[in-house]
């Protein structure tokens, strides 16, 4: 594992995660490149990663942070996690500092930032898709909050077969896998929930308790599982349950729901959806990338998708205000969405 370096080209919630791991665990050298502020957070408190079982601190002499992504030219595999609307600045940098030979993966929202990196950077880039949650919680501490897996598009590169290996000693669950595109699409359906979340200012764990929140979600996955159907496009299974049952298990009744969603993933109270931090800290949301996608998409095969339309406009709107999450209740967002 010695000769693995990583670099994290996006020092945010995931990258600081998962970066913080290989380091605590001394899985993998990390370079982590991100923002001033991670850095002065880093450097005063150190990084510290925590899920529902414990945390590990990692203290600042131990890690390698800096703001110019120079500072990877000697990283063997890098992990993109920058916000989707930075991934052709984010590809063109790495174009100009690292080797011919390094390994590229993005793990980020998203079905189309590995093809953006492509187009700059080759066939090097390989897709990934985190099966997690991660919300900063400030004075660099990043918590996990909701389980499942890292799956990464399967390649016979060394590099790759390394950092599985140091992935998997620093605690993640890994699933290799041909078929990344489905898990993608299946991914994007769950991230369309990020909205509600922003919008109501409500944790994870709500939208699967609460009947109010549940009919939401359970509506726009419903309507983009037929923007799926009308374009083509396969979805993998979630959590060994196919993805088009998600709707019906969503539309139960609170005790019969939240006891199927129990057994099927775990969250604490802490999860909230990167939109929502977003939306706190002023910061442009990736609403185009998930929601907005359906409506692309519904739009390239004369189908309709104006739920997810909608609920584009309220995050815009939301950011336009610059206020931070409305803090709309379940029923009002209900009524804007079926709002004539």
């Amino acid at each position: 594992m010695s000769d693995l370096r990583v670099g994290i080209m996006g020092a945010g919630s995931i990258g600081s995660y998962v970066g913080g791991r290989l380091v605590a665990t001394g899985a993998a050298a990390v370079t982590f490149v991100g923002r001033d502020r991670i850095g002065a957070e880093l450097a005063e408190h150190g990084l510290t990663v925590s899920d529902m079982t414990g945390m590990i601190t990692v203290p600042p002499t131990r890690i390698d942070f800096s703001t110019e992504s120079g500072a990877l030219a000697s990283s063997n595999v890098v992990l993109v996690s920058v916000k989707s609307g930075d991934t052709a600045d984010a590809g063109r940098q790495l174009r100009e500092v690292i080797a011919p030979d390094a390994v590229v993966v993005s793990l980020q929202n998203g079905v189309r930032n590995p093809r953006e990196l492509r187009s700059i950077l080759g066939n090097r880039v390989l897709a990934g898709v985190i099966e997690f949650n991660v919300v900063s919680r400030g004075r660099g501490v990043f918590h996990c909050g909701l389980t499942g897996p890292i799956s990464l598009e399967a390649d016979a590169a060394p590099q790759t077969r390394e950092l599985v290996e140091a992935m998997r000693v620093a605690g993640f669950r890994i699933n290799l896998t041909p078929d990344i595109a489905s898990i993608q699409w299946t991914k994007l359906l769950v991230n369309l929930n990020n909205a509600v979340s922003a919008l109501s200012g409500a944790p994870t764990r709500d939208l699967l308790r609460f009947s109010s929140y549940r009919r939401i979600v359970a509506a726009m996955v419903a309507e983009g599982i037929n923007v799926l159907r009308a374009a083509g496009i396969a979805t993998a299974r979630l959590r060994g349950v196919p993805v088009t049952v998600m709707p019906l298990i969503l539309r139960f009744p609170d005790p019969l729901a939240r006891l199927i969603l129990r057994s099927q993933i775990k969250v604490d109270a802490a999860a909230r959806s990167s939109m929502w931090e977003d939306l706190e800290r002023r910061r442009p949301t990736e609403i185009e990338f998930l929601n907005g996608e359906i409506v692309r998409l519904a739009r390239d095969v004369a189908a309709d998708a104006p739920l997810n339309r909608k609920i584009v406009d309220l995050i815009h709107a939301a950011e336009a205000a610059g206020t931070g999450s409305p803090g709309m209740s379940a029923d009002q967002l209900w009524s804007e969405l079926n709002r004539d």
